[in-house]
């Protein structure tokens, strides 16, 4: 992180972004967006000035706080002066902020149910489709979640215990690899597995994860104001020092509409989340389905890079 940035400087820049709100929405997004401190009463509000109101807010914050939380303001609208402080503390040099809760990942099936069994410590529960998705429930500790680590949880499974396959290692690849969506997908799997599955040590590719989720019997999200568009990613690294990787395959889908002709929108919809994503500390990496077509062209480029991700895998970030 960058000695160059001063506090001060953060604090003014995100007083100055969100000052551009309206008046009488300064106040509900400083609480519920970025966790700031309530009104104390009636004649503490925005409307006696907002950059003073949120200036005031953000003193008792300190430098790595200030950057979460201009993130936060960043994922949420540009500010030229904020992103340009942003940068040049070193985007992401701290990776994702805060502890993993909930890795449910390999889905198999129709998209889960999924309750907050316990909104105080965040427990959550699969009321329907549990037998269809996986759910890393233990701790994942500064180095990340290896191929060794992942495999030993699986071996205390009950999807293990049913498989008649006594090698550990053998029966999770096999489960993962079922949960892959597409022959690119497969290919890139079995290539990082090939690679890299004899080093115990070496992250674990996680297919399928879940990252966002909308209630199961909600209408359409494209549809809906505020909602959640990618709700799961194709694959997931967990880098030592919070560093999050995120590998996506892109099929036509991504950029077409329902009859295959370019969309322009659904592209704009697709990279405006790979900026949200990636303004909370993730990194996002993309593939053409179409680089992945041929399995002799794309193993050197899949090894090629996987092999920088994993040589760079103790810096903090990207």
């Amino acid at each position: 992180m960058s000695a160059t940035v001063k506090p001060a400087d953060l604090r003014h820049a995100i007083a100055a972004a969100v000052s551009e709100l309206k008046a009488y929405d300064v106040a509900s997004f400083c609480v519920s967006r970025l966790g700031l401190a309530p009104p104390r009463d009636t004649a503490d509000d925005p409307f006696t000035g907002k950059h003073r109101w949120v200036h005031s807010r953000l003193q008792e914050h300190d430098l790595a706080q200030l950057l979460s939380i201009a993130r936060l303001v960043l994922a949420d609208r540009d500010h030229e002066t904020l992103q340009a402080l942003v940068d040049q503390a070193g985007f992401g040099e701290g990776g994702v902020d805060g502890e993993l809760r909930n890795l449910i990942f390999a889905s198999i099936g129709p998209k889960p149910e999924i309750v907050l069994r316990d909104a105080i410590n965040n427990v959550i529960e699969i009321t329907k489709g549990a037998d269809t998705c996986l759910v890393y429930d233990e701790p994942i500790g500064e180095t990340g979640l290896s191929w060794s680590t992942l495999t030993e949880w699986w071996s205390r499974h009950p999807h293990f215990e049913a498989d008649s396959d006594t090698d550990h290692a053998r029966s999770l690849w096999r489960r993962l690899v079922r949960s892959t969506a597409s022959r690119p997908e497969v290919l890139l799997f079995n290539t990082y597995a090939a690679r890299y599955g004899a080093s115990p040590d070496i992250p674990a590719l996680i297919p399928q994860v879940y990252l966002h989720y909308d209630p199961y019997l909600r209408p359409d999200p494209q549809q809906r104001p505020g909602s959640v568009i990618r709700q799961r990613m194709d694959f997931l690294l967990l880098l030592g020092n919070r560093r999050r990787v995120v590998v996506e395959v892109d099929g036509k889908h991504h950029y077409a509409d329902r009859e295959g002709r370019a969309d322009p929108a659904t592209y704009a919809t697709m990279v405006a989340e790979d900026r949200r994503l990636r303004l909370t500390g993730y990194e996002v990496y993309r593939f053409g389905g179409h680089e992945l077509q041929h399995e002799h062209i794309a193993r050197p480029i899949l090894i090629d890079f996987f092999d920088e991700i994993l040589t760079n895998r103790t810096r903090k970030n990207l």
